[in-house]
């Protein structure tokens, strides 16, 4: 039985509505990326009286862009995956065996998800800084300390997300590899994370974007040589002036990462997301 017209008519209108509202940003920003400065100061135009490709040579030269895409490159690489092994592991733990306060961890873990991260900056910070003024190990200022950083708020809801995907593969493949010779960890990596790679791919997704585009961490804990990409971009903004084609430049190059990797993982991230939060 088809949907009647009227339905079929009012969702294209909605989805045309969605479609604009999407797109609008979007062409507001790739436009303004390639006029000259005045034109963006100036009065907005649908329309660029003039196109150049300068901000886009400019970038790279106003502020140390490369060196900050190098460091969110890292950060964001090593917090990924540190959060996918340890995540692995510990959901494998949580899923396949009984022990006590099994419960508790499962919870702790989860209501880690529910306090605002301005309230870890103060303690972390001193943190790092008494524990370089003990050992000597710079973690302020470092990309190792982000990285811990990182790790406190993405590992949580990675262990939690793989632990429902983890209940969902069958005991019997443990028990069949366990049968052919294998120990638990020949059934973890033989059996398990092939059939969990769904989920494991949206846990690195997350994990990945949750550190590229941070901000409020990334200001305090950096200085100049291990700034990331999402403070980096307020370099643009000087006392004299604000570089606005080339901050809309700065933007659509850095984004290039996770939109071309969100497009090639879509299939898992989206199966791994129903799966997790289903079982």
């Amino acid at each position: 039985m088809s949907p009647p017209g009227s339905f079929l008519w009012s969702r294209r209108i909605f989805l045309t509505l969605l479609t604009g509202f999407v797109l609008v940003p979007v062409y507001v920003m790739v436009s303004s990326s390639l006029k000259p400065l005045a034109d963006v100061t100036g009065k907005f135009r649908w329309l660029p009286s003039s196109l150049t490709i300068r901000p886009y040579i400019d970038i790279w030269s106003t502020v140390p862009l490369a060196r900050y895409f190098v460091n969110s490159l890292i950060v964001a690489g090593a917090a990924t995956v540190c959060s996918v092994v340890i995540a692995v592991f510990a959901a494998y733990a949580v899923s396949r065996y009984s022990f006590r306060g099994k419960r508790v961890f499962t919870v702790t873990v989860l209501s880690t998800q529910m306090f605002p991260g301005i309230l870890f900056l103060l303690p972390l910070f001193l943190i790092y800084v008494n524990i370089g003024n003990a050992t000597g190990i710079a973690l302020f200022g470092s990309r190792g300390g982000l990285i811990l950083t990182y790790l406190t708020f993405s590992l949580p809801f990675s262990i939690w997300m793989l632990i429902g995907y983890f209940d969902s593969v069958p005991r019997d493949l443990d028990e069949a590899a366990l049968v052919d010779g294998c120990g638990p960890l020949g059934a973890l990596f033989r059996v398990v994370v092939p059939a969990a790679i769904p989920g494991i791919v949206a846990v690195a997704v997350y994990a990945f974007m949750t550190a590229w585009g941070e901000v409020l961490f990334a200001s305090v804990m950096t200085n100049d040589t291990t700034r990331t990409l999402a403070v980096g971009l307020q370099g643009y903004s000087t006392l004299n002036d604000v570089y606005w084609n080339q901050i809309m430049a700065a933007s659509l190059v850095v984004s290039v990462p996770v939109v071309a990797g969100f497009l090639l993982l879509q299939r898992y991230l989206v199966a791994g997301l129903t799966a997790g939060a289903v079982k």
